[in-house]
């Protein structure tokens, strides 16, 4: 029995995201007001103008959480190269997120949804009772626009996910 339990919070934490209200390409991104590690308010409106990778994922520290920022900090030139910002979200404590970044030496803010109000809005929790949020992702462009979605996302794998489609969004210009 405690192992079907557990077996079902795995599949609930893990499963894809799109039944939950995913955003689509093309969809406005909700306006949003977070903190981040140190501290510091951060909006959609001071991202206004910019093209920024908001990257859900579920808590600080552990390890498929650690790899996906390891990754996208190992691939962080090419998103400064493409004009992206990277913003992970979760629903830790300033102060703990403060210290993912202090750990793993991220470039990155990272930002609290402890609320879970912005979570709710874009399919990263069904409700504000979530524990953890489903570890998804979102393009949005400067004009507020999701560019792409992405509701299934291998921590290993999303950072040359996104830079691919980063390319070919330049190539279709």
């Amino acid at each position: 029995m405690k192992l079907l339990a557990m077996a079902m919070a795995f599949f609930g934490l893990t499963g894809s995201a799109l039944a939950a209200g995913m955003l689509k390409p093309g969809d406005a991104f909700p306006a949003w007001k977070l903190t981040d590690q140190a501290g510091k308010e951060v909006s959609s409106a001071d991202m206004a103008g910019k093209t920024y990778l908001l990257w859900f994922f579920p808590k600080a520290m552990t390890p498929g959480c650690t790899k996906e920022g390891c990754t996208l900090r190992d691939n962080y030139a090419g998103f400064e190269k493409a004009g992206v910002q990277l913003l992970g979200v979760s629903f830790d404590a300033p102060a703990t997120n403060a210290e993912f970044v202090a750990k793993y030496h991220f470039p990155f803010r990272l930002l609290s949804d402890t609320s879970k109000t912005l979570a709710v809005a874009v399919g990263a929790a069904d409700s504000p009772s979530r524990i953890w949020a489903r570890r998804i992702s979102y393009l949005v462009g400067p004009d507020g626009k999701v560019v792409e979605a992405y509701p299934d996302v291998n921590p290993g794998a999303h950072a040359d996910q996104v830079l691919a489609d980063l390319a070919k969004l330049r190539g279709a210009k």
